[in-house]
Order: C-alpha cells, then structure tokens, then sequence
C-alpha cells in the first residue's frame, strides 16, 4: 500500500492493468458481497431520503420555502459532517464488518423511529434531528463499505470496481427513491402516506446487516492500527490525522478540490431544480411536473450513475485520472450552461443526467485515489473527511442559494454561478496538481 508523500497514482503507471470485466468481477466473493450489501444499504437510503423530501417538500400538510428547504438540508448533513471526521478514526479501529453489521441494524430502528414521528405530525427541527440520526449512521455505512473495498479486490482493479460498487450504489439509492414515489401513490401524500413510506426504509438496512453478516470477522480490515491506545484520544485525532494524510497525498487533495468545487455546483442546481419543479414548470407531454417531475429527475441521474459506471474505467484506463476528472468539470459546467440556463423541463432533465454523470465520474477517480494511496491504517479517517467535505459544501452552495433565489427558482444567474463553480475547480485542481508535483 502506498503512503508515500508524493502521488504515485497521478504519474500514471506506465503499464496498465487490463480490465475484469463485470462477470469476473462478480466472481470474485468477497467482492460480490460487498456489493450487495452496498446495494441494499443505498436502496434504503434511497427511499428513506425520498420519504422524508416528500413528506416536507410535497405534503399538501406542510410548507416548504426555499430557506425551509436549506435548513432541512444543514440539520440533516451539516453536524454529521462536523463529527464525521472524528468518527473515521472508529473505522480504522473497529472490525468493520462488525460496523456494518450493527450499524444498519441501528439505522433500521431509527428509521422507524423517524416514520412514528412523521406519522405523529412531527415537523421542525425535532423531525430533522431524528432524521440526522439515521443520516449520520448511513455516512458512516458507506465511509466503512469504501474503506473496506480493498480487502475484497486488488488494488490495480480498484477504478473498475468502484465504477460498479459506488455507481451503482448510488443508482439503488435513484431506484430506493423511485420506490418511494411509486409506494406515495399507493400510501398517499399526507403524513400517515409519508410515514409508512419512510418506514419501508427498514427493509434495505436489514438485508444489508444479514448481507455484510456472511463477511468473516476480520476480513475486512483494518490489518494495520496507527492511533492512540485510547478510543478518546484517536476520535480527537481523528481530523487532523486525516487532513494531514490527504494534504500530502497529490492524487487525494487534487480530487477533494474537484469534488469540493463540484458539491458547489450540484447543490446550487439541485435546489434550483426542486423549486422549478414544484413552482414553475408544468407538464409537457409525457414528461410530467411536480413531485412526477422529482422522480423524472431521480431517473435521469439515475441513467447518468449508469453511464458513469461504463464511462470512468476506459477513460481512466485511455487517459488517465487527471484528464478523466478535467474533463467531467469541463463538461459539467458546458452542461449546465447550455442545457441548465433554458430552464425548460426537458432540458434540466438533460442537465441532470450529464451532470450527475460527471458527478459520480469525479467521485469515483476520488474513490481510488484514497484507496489506492492512502494507507489502510488512515483509510476510514480520509473516507470521512471525504464525506464531510463532500456533505459541507453542499449545504453551503444549498444556503446560499436559498438566500439569494427567486421564489419560483427562475435564477439564471445563480445556476450560471454553480457552472462557474466548476471551472473554478479545475483551476484549483490543476494548481494544487501543478505544486505538488514539484515537491
């Protein structure tokens, strides 16, 4: 394993592997049962996250402005983020096949908890907190799942792996909130509807616990311990030790500066999004507004997650990690320009889908960088600072956007902003990249 200062991984190796392929990659055990337990785990979130934007965005019972939409967002992601950190030093310290195990039978007993509260009329900052809780042991599922990707796979495989566990992980959690819509239709829109909806969330996190229980104790790491004997102690440490690791590492800080910049503009336009669905567009033709639009939208990114899976590995493979993540900016922001800024209902549609294509494009060459070059021993610390960084710039971009939009979401300057997000980031990718290569 490489925890060399310099960045192995950005100079790309001069021979490079050949690919799996996806009927070898499933048949590797280990590997195979990583995934489905990812799979079930992201369904649930899929369609608890949806049951709970559905239950406060488009329950006729309640109201949702666009700073309401913000704070459900900051409540929900924000303290997570600021603990996470600390908690990735537990990744590195647990047996994280125990972690997974028992934390996705915490999560389905909270997200009962959360359904009873919805269903009570709970709203405000009591349903947030309760809907933090299962958020928060969700992120530290998948900073442990990440984390443990490399014991089920050899590392010269790891970009091809990650395509099919995070890419399709996150289009389980599309399909998890497809379910969820189609389960409204059927429970209704009313918080009794919303309850039983979110309480169908359990599902997922129990067949992930029985799933994650086939792994032997032990086989997922850590195999190395770099922290304090004290528990308390090595949480404390547990943000800077991760910060220092992923400030020395080139390939790990130019991939946060992509993706930080990327969270930016993927949370300014997806409020944008949700505000022009509910408030401004109407239907056309066979593509419908709305709460119909929302689930449009899922699908969208949902095909883009797909595309990304089958993209990233041969780009990767031609081009390089470098010129992979360039490129996603590049087009992110083209997207978002030339498709975001008509503000018709097809063309966000268009955008959601190239975008979200990116998205997981950039994540995932993120994704192997950090298992790839950072130790096993400060693995699960890095992964969540990751997610920490990823889940704070969101709810920045998502804040700021809420103080400044129109109340229909007809901003074009705004949305104009996020693309310009983008190629900020590029320019912070290629700066960091450029100095830290002279070291």
């Amino acid at each position: 394993m490489t925890t060399a200062t310099g960045d192995p991984a950005a100079a790309e190796p001069s021979t490079k592997p050949p690919r799996l392929g996806l009927r070898r990659l499933l048949g590797t055990p280990g590997y195979a049962r990583l995934l489905i337990t990812r799979f079930l785990a992201h369904w649930g979130d899929g369609v608890f996250q949806a049951g709970i934007g559905g239950a406060v965005l488009f329950n006729p019972e309640r109201e949702a402005d666009p700073l309401a939409i913000a704070a459900g967002f900051a409540v929900i992601l924000l303290p997570y983020s600021l603990v996470g950190p600390f908690a990735g030093a537990l990744l590195d310290r647990w047996d994280r096949r125990q972690v997974l195990l028992v934390a996705n039978l915490l999560r389905g007993a909270l997200i009962l908890l959360v359904a009873v509260a919805v269903g009570t009329g709970v709203a405000g900052l009591p349903l947030y907190a309760s809907a933090l809780l299962v958020m928060g042991v969700s992120r530290f599922v998948g900073a442990g799942l990440s984390a443990s990707l490399p014991h089920t796979m050899d590392e010269k495989h790891l970009v091809e792996a990650n395509a099919i566990l995070a890419t399709g992980g996150a289009a389980m959690a599309a399909v998890g909130g497809g379910c969820a819509f189609a389960l409204r239709s059927v429970f209704g829109g009313d918080d009794f509807g919303s309850a039983w909806v979110t309480a169908c969330a359990v599902f997922g996190s129990v067949f992930a616990a029985l799933a994650a229980s086939g792994f032997a104790r032990g086989s997922l790491g850590p195999d190395e311990r770099d922290e304090p004997a004290k528990a308390v102690t090595a949480i404390a440490h547990g943000l800077i030790d991760s910060g220092k690791v992923a400030a020395r590492t080139r390939s790990v800080a130019t991939g946060f500066a992509a993706l930080v910049a990327h969270r930016i503009g993927f949370g300014t336009s997806m409020l944008l999004g949700l505000l022009l669905m509910r408030f401004a567009f109407t239907d056309v033709g066979w593509l419908k507004a709305g709460i119909a639009g929302v689930g449009e939208a899922l699908a969208a990114g949902a095909v883009g997650l797909v595309l990304a899976a089958f993209i990233t590995a041969p780009a990767v493979h031609r081009f390089g990690r470098k010129a992979t993540v360039c490129g996603a900016l590049v087009v992110s922001a083209v997207a978002q320009l030339g498709l975001g800024l008509i503000m018709t209902l097809p063309s966000i549609l268009g955008a959601v889908l190239v975008v979200a294509c990116c998205s997981q494009m950039i994540k995932l060459c993120v994704d192997s960088a950090v298992q790839h070059d950072v130790g096993d021993e400060a693995r699960g610390r890095v992964f969540a600072l990751y997610d920490a960084l990823f889940n704070l710039t969101f709810v920045s971009a998502i804040t700021t956007t809420a103080l400044l939009v129109a109340p229909d979401g007809r901003s074009p300057e705004l949305m104009a902003a996020g693309a310009c997000a983008y190629l900020v980031g590029l320019a912070a990718y290629l700066l960091i990249d450029r100095r830290m290569s002279r070291k």
